[in-house]
C-alpha cells in the first residue's frame, strides 16, 4: 500500500512483497526489510541492451520485508499513479518508486526528450499497480481526449500515461520575434484519451533558449 505523509514522503505498508525504488531514497524503516541494489532503464537482458544503447540509467533498489518504509528525495513533491493495464512514460530522475510487479524500459521521445535537455530516450512503467513519481511543486494532471487536445511547455512535463500520441511543435511566430510571444519557442502537443502531468516549476530547456 502507498500513502502519502505530506506531501514530500512516501510511506509503503509491505507484508512480504517488494517495490523497487530509486537508489538511496530510503529514510526510515520499521520490521524487516532487505535491500538489494538493481540497474534500472529496462527488464531481463533485453533491458540490459536497451540501456546500453539508450543512456536512460537509473540507479534502483529493490525493498522487500514486512513492514513500513518510508521514501523521498531531495524534498521534491511526491505524487501516486494508479495503472490499470496502461503504460505511464516519465523520466528516470522522476521516478521515486513503483510496485515490483511493473515492468519497466525505455522508448524513444525524440524531440521532446532533446527539448527539455534529456536523452532522446524516456523511461516507461507497464502493468496493474501503482507508481510514486516526482515534481518540482505539486503535479497536476491534466485530461486528454479525441475532443481535447493538450499542448504543453517542455520544460513543466512531468510524465504522461494512457493510449496518448504526442508530436512537436514550434511556437515560434512573427510576435515571437517582436518580443511579444509567449516566450516559448516549441511545445509538445499531446493528443488521443489519457493524462499528462506538468508541475507548477519550469526546468531550464533547450526549446527554451532558441
Amino acid at each position: 500500500m502507498f500513502r502519502l505523509q505530506g506531501s514530500k514522503v512516501l510511506a509503503v505498508e509491505m507484508t512480504g512483497d517488494a517495490v523497487k525504488a530509486k537508489n538511496g531514497s530510503m529514510v526510515a524503516y520499521d520490521g524487516q526489510m532487505s535491500f538489494k541494489k538493481l540497474t534500472g532503464g529496462g527488464d531481463g537482458l533485453r533491458g540490459m541492451v536497451t540501456r546500453r544503447l539508450t543512456g536512460e540509467q537509473m540507479a534502483v533498489m529493490e525493498v522487500k520485508g514486512n513492514g513500513t518504509c518510508w521514501f523521498a528525495d531531495r524534498a521534491t513533491e511526491i505524487n501516486l499513479v494508479r495503472l490499470q493495464g496502461e503504460k505511464l512514460y516519465v523520466e528516470s530522475g522522476n521516478l521515486l518508486v513503483t510496485d515490483a510487479a511493473l515492468r519497466t524500459g525505455t522508448t524513444f521521445t525524440g524531440l521532446r526528450g532533446a527539448s527539455q535537455g534529456n536523452g532522446l530516450f524516456t523511461t516507461t512503467v507497464e502493468g496493474h499497480g501503482q507508481a510514486a513519481i516526482m515534481s518540482d511543486g505539486p503535479a497536476v494532471a491534466l485530461r486528454v481526449s479525441p475532443r481535447h487536445p493538450l499542448t504543453v511547455d517542455p520544460g513543466a512535463y512531468v510524465a504522461h500515461q494512457g493510449n496518448v500520441r504526442q508530436s512537436f511543435q514550434s511556437g515560434v511566430t512573427f510576435r515571437t520575434f517582436l518580443g511579444e510571444g509567449g516566450g516559448e519557442a516549441f511545445q509538445i502537443r499531446f493528443e488521443g484519451d489519457g493524462l499528462v502531468y506538468v508541475q507548477p516549476s519550469e526546468r531550464n530547456t533547450i526549446a527554451g533558449d532558441l
